[in-house]
């Protein structure tokens, strides 16, 4: 099939048409009215057939023939299946924009302090981070690869688990010293309970009121206490001494570390029924740059845990 040659031609006549005007048409591919309108003429001439009706005055100076009409269309098809094309060609590349959806919370407490690392590895990546609480359209909005939260089913995407995580009570330092009480999982009663209501509690996502039963613990008012719907939030505000937070251990990890918190009752596990996962598209997943910053992420959640990955 031979390809058509008058390319900057076509994107003139096309412009021009939906403008219905040279000068438009002009402004938007950055020339001038009289390239424009050199351009359409040439094309005009090239195939021997008229494609606007010119008129001296009247707000629309540019008709398009009957025959402009019906080619407009396929050109129209054609210049969005190359712009695919080129997308293509450029999602092949490791250089360029790399698009992660991650929440504001995983974005704060885990990605970020780490992603110097992953720049150093890889310099000609520039990283977008997309945070949001709630899942977004990956094709809508341009994603590329994401972390989320939940039993690692999303319609549309393929997912890898990156961490599980378990939950326990956290306070500051401070608060612990001052209060001289905590104890036992029953002396909870008397303090002030932070509760994260960052996900819907349909989902599985950990409760205060989950966490008591699994220690046996009844007579606790949770229905009382400080709530945010931020998990980042939730940590700063018993970093701050406001109360005891329900803490999620890869949350909670580096402020444990630095003793900005310190865990409660260390004898009482409990595993969330949710984990973290790595999501893409599945089209994507052999694209360099997909894939370096989808290895790159399980590598750091495995020496996170002191494991290798292999």
């Amino acid at each position: 099939m031979k390809s058509p040659v008058h390319l900057n031609a076509l994107r003139a006549f096309e412009a021009s048409a939906r403008h219905r005007s040279f000068a438009a048409a002009a402004a938007e591919l950055h020339v001038t009215p009289a390239a424009v309108g050199q351009l359409v003429r040439t094309l005009e001439d090239s195939l021997g057939v008229t494609l606007f009706h010119r008129t001296a005055s009247g707000r629309v100076r540019l008709v398009p023939t009957d025959a402009a009409e019906r080619a407009l269309p396929d050109i129209r098809a054609g210049f969005d299946r190359l712009t695919l094309g080129l997308e293509r060609l450029r999602e092949e590349s490791t250089s360029g924009m790399l698009t992660v959806a991650v929440s504001p919370a995983f974005a704060a407490k885990w990605l970020l302090p780490r992603i110097e690392r992953f720049q150093a590895a890889w310099p000609d990546t520039d990283v977008r981070l997309d945070t949001n609480l709630k899942p977004v359209d990956f094709v809508a909005l341009g994603v590329d690869i994401g972390v989320r939260y939940g039993t690692g089913r999303w319609p549309g995407l393929s997912a890898v688990k990156l961490m599980d995580e378990e939950v326990y009570p956290v306070c500051s330092p401070k608060l612990l010293h001052r209060r001289g009480r905590l104890q036992t999982p029953e002396s909870l009663a008397r303090e002030t309970l932070i509760h994260d209501l960052s996900m819907d509690a349909a989902t599985g996502f950990p409760t205060w009121d989950m966490w008591l039963q699994k220690a046996g613990v009844t007579g606790v008012a949770t229905m009382r206490g400080m709530k945010i719907n931020n998990s980042a939030a939730v940590l700063q505000a018993a970093i701050d001494g406001h109360g005891i937070a329900l803490a999620r251990s890869v949350m909670a990890g580096d402020d444990l570390a630095t003793g900005r918190l310190v865990r409660l009752f260390a004898g009482i596990t409990f595993a969330s029924p949710l984990a973290y996962y790595v999501v893409y598209r599945a089209d994507g997943a052999s694209l360099p740059k997909l894939a370096a910053f989808r290895d790159w992420l399980l590598d750091e959640a495995a020496a996170a845990h002191g494991k290798r990955r292999f």
